[in-house]
């Protein structure tokens, strides 16, 4: 299964690029709102009891400071992946170093800013869940095909 953790009600709207994705393969996921200041008791009692049941993967989205992934990261083995969250100052860069900045030992893959981000997201916790499911990789590789056939259909007209 897959736990997606995001910092803010707010972040739904890019979250459900990642959601869409998971629906499409009919993979198993949970969402959870849980902030990293705000809630950081409740969100690592989460971690702690997701990573001894059925979560695989985490996918944790955050804009700003974006610390989720991180402390994600430090209460489990499993792997975490980040989506950073275009912000309104910065445009998600703030975001973005917040999500790769981690410190050696608490490693976190991060996606793109925003939307693109978050299906990349989907995708990758997918291509980890496929490794020893091969129901999902056959589903992905006819994804990736589907994706090729439409580019090689596109006709410029110049």
């Amino acid at each position: 299964m897959i736990s997606i953790i995001m910092g803010s009600q707010s972040d739904l709207d890019t979250v459900q690029e990642a959601i869409d994705i998971l629906k499409k393969f009919k993979a198993r996921f949970e969402t959870k709102v849980l902030s990293a200041h705000r809630t950081p008791k409740e969100l690592a009692v989460y971690v702690e009891a997701a990573s001894k049941k059925s979560t695989k993967v985490f996918i944790c989205a955050a804009g700003g400071a974006a610390a989720l992934a991180g402390v994600v990261s430090a209460h489990t083995t499993l792997p975490v992946i980040g989506i950073p969250i275009e912000s309104n100052s910065l445009k998600g860069l703030d975001s973005l170093l917040s999500t790769v900045q981690m410190p050696a030992g608490i490693p976190v893959a991060s996606m793109a800013i925003g939307k693109a981000g978050a299906r990349n997201a989907a995708l990758f916790a997918l291509e980890i869940l496929g490794i020893n499911d091969k129901k999902i990789s056959r589903q992905l590789l006819k994804y990736k095909q589907g994706m090729r056939a439409k580019i090689k259909k596109i006709k410029l007209k110049i």
